[in-house]
């Protein structure tokens, strides 16, 4: 079963996340090709380019119409504070 690919879009100062995307690798790949290799924003820095080990390369850019209200964040700090 091919292992589907998660992106998750935060703002910097807020910890909002504003958009959770979803790709899966092409038909014909192999499980292992499952990951992205590289990231980086177009000229503009309003698209992000990823090039994922499917062979593919993929443009995104941001939902213009999210919301906390669409997109909660779901995050909960520990409680403890861990040294490692």
């Amino acid at each position: 079963m091919l292992e589907k690919i998660s992106l998750w879009f935060w703002d910097w100062k807020s910890g909002h996340n504003f958009q959770q995307a979803q790709t899966i690798v092409q038909p014909g790949s192999l499980d292992s090709e499952a990951g992205i290799y590289a990231l980086s924003y177009d000229l503009t820095g309003t698209r992000l380019v990823t090039c994922e080990a499917d062979k593919t390369i993929k443009m995104w850019k941001e939902d213009e119409h999210a919301t906390p209200e669409t997109h909660p964040l779901n995050f909960r700090p520990p409680k403890d504070i861990r040294r490692f």
